[in-house]
């Protein structure tokens, strides 16, 4: 009994796999006659319900590979995966059953089973009506599955939820997040949530703010400069993205059906085609040329070990537009936006929007929603009382405070008092960092949303990506309470993302929230 106790782990670990290992044994097992049988998961915990699932797609064939989600594209919420890609892949192989493990480092199966081609491909009975899948992604696997020859199969054992038994029975979230959770469990809030996102899918969204060019530069400390006092960085690489209001419609775009931006861009035509190249299918971009000026560009050096930003140098002229400029960025919303379902102003100070553009907003938007950023770039000029009004405003603390003139009240004071006493305004959000954010509604309560996630990447765009993914549910109609819970995960979502090489997208959302709620 010893000796088998000791053996096992080695056992277990040589059945983990490449992905392209598993391939060439796929094919040489065919060569000899026998069937190929693949299951996919996450597999983050290991309950009965995946074992019978597992057991029974051992009966389907003659050899059986399960493949699992890597850490990276697990969209299940703060702190998942529990366990971490090679310790799920350990307790999977360790099961008698299985032939071998790969790890998945994509961000879906197709790719797995384009590689393997398996004779038949099991999945578990939730999956077995593609309108229930919230992933849309049952159907393409299918397609892959039967273009090579092979057939689905749906298990119909026992089922359980791994994020059920994980939000039940382990304690993984902060005390106040799980509060939050449990008493959004104990009212089913998860239906009334996916119902509301679900409800925005075919708005209009109008966003009207300033075009940023974020440039990374990546760099190697190389300690202090032996004759100066600075310190020595070697270059490692850049990144260029297309930001600011062009981030935030990107956001949006995988919720609705229709965006639109209407922007103001410099004479520079290389960064007029990086910001094009950049849109979503469903963005259209409405620009006018701001003469004399270049567009804004910030540019980042960054650390690149532990994506620490060491500092920034911003190339702009951010006075406000004038004369001939101001009046076509203006006649433009006049004629656009009453079309919209939302506008949306993502204001970052930088000279785009001035006072006849405010009034423009205000005079033609349906429902206007409006970010007023404070940044090194502004110096604290570009406040939110610039709008006397709004349909929802999202804003960051400081930014709140600031506002208000008021740099010691609690911010729930500030949230739920002051700041709508500045701006006529019956819906408001404040995020608030690492604490999450306070939901305001006239003649509501006051709602704290804690935060999902202490995994920090990058911070640059979270801002956006929360008012950009909001808006429309608050145009909707939607609890403030929901609402929040959504922006906060939008903003979980955003800041494991570095710069805006990726957007927050609708399924991922989907999944995040349903895995939390569970």
């Amino acid at each position: 009994m010893s000796n088998e106790t000791s053996l096992s782990p080695a056992i277990a670990s040589d059945k983990i796999k490449t992905i392209e290992t598993l391939a060439e044994m796929a094919t040489a097992a065919r060569a000899e006659g026998k069937s190929v049988v693949l299951c996919h998961g996450v597999f983050d915990l290991v309950h009965l319900g995946h074992v019978r699932h597992i057991e029974a797609a051992k009966r389907e064939g003659d050899i059986l590979f399960l493949t699992l989600t890597a850490d990276r594209f697990v969209n299940k919420g703060p702190g998942r995966p529990i366990f971490s890609e090679n310790m799920r892949a350990e307790m999977l192989a360790a099961l008698a059953s299985v032939d071998a493990v790969g790890i998945n480092h994509g961000p879906s199966a197709e790719t797995v089973l384009d590689a393997i081609k398996p004779d038949i491909y099991v999945k578990g009975s939730d999956y077995e009506n593609p309108e229930e899948d919230i992933t849309g992604k049952i159907t393409s696997e299918r397609n892959v599955v039967e273009r090579h020859g092979g057939r689905i199969v749906f298990t119909k054992d026992i089922t359980f939820s791994s994020s059920s038994l994980i939000n039940r029975y382990l304690d993984v979230y902060d005390p106040p997040l799980r509060d939050c959770l449990a008493s959004l469990r104990d009212r089913n809030a998860l239906d009334g949530i996916l119902d509301l996102i679900e409800r925005i899918k075919d708005m209009k969204v109008l966003l009207v703010g300033d075009t940023i060019i974020d440039e990374y530069q990546f760099v190697a400390s190389q300690g202090k400069a032996q004759k100066e006092n600075i310190i020595a960085t070697l270059f490692q690489g850049r990144e260029e993205y297309a930001g600011g209001v062009i981030a935030a419609a990107n956001h949006v775009a995988s919720f609705c059906r229709e965006v639109e931006i209407i922007t103001g861009l410099g004479m520079d035509s290389q960064e007029e085609a990086l910001v094009r190249a950049n849109l979503r299918p469903n963005v259209r971009l409405t620009t006018i040329v701001m003469a004399g000026r270049p567009t804004t560009r910030k540019t980042r050096f960054i650390e690149s070990s532990y994506m620490r930003k060491l500092f920034e140098v911003y190339s702009m002229k951010d006075m406000p537009l004038h004369g001939a400029e101001a009046r076509s960025l203006d006649d433009l919303i006049a004629a656009r936006a009453p079309e919209f379902d939302v506008v949306i102003a993502t204001d970052f100070g930088h000279g785009l929007i001035g006072p006849s553009t405010v009034e423009a907003l205000l005079a033609h938007s349906r429902f206007l929603a409006v970010n007023t950023q404070t940044n090194s770039g502004n110096f604290g000029y570009n406040l939110i009382t610039k709008y006397r009004k709004a349909d929802y405003v999202c804003i960051d603390a400081p930014e709140a405070r600031l506002a208000v003139a008021d740099k010691f009240s609690d911010i729930s004071e500030v949230v739920g008092v002051t700041l709508p006493n500045r701006v006529e305004c019956s819906r408001m959000i404040v995020t608030h960092g690492s604490h999450g954010c306070y939901t305001y509604e006239r003649g509501g309560d006051l709602h704290r949303i804690p935060a999902f996630t202490k995994q920090v990447v990058d911070t640059v765009g979270a801002g956006d990506a929360f008012l950009a993914v909001t808006s429309p549910l608050v145009a909707a109609g939607g609890s403030m309470e929901y609402v929040g819970f959504v922006g906060n995960a939008a903003g979980a979502m955003k800041v494991g993302i570095v710069g805006h090489r990726n957007s927050v997208e609708k399924v991922p959302l989907v999944k995040f929230v349903t895995a939390l709620l569970k």
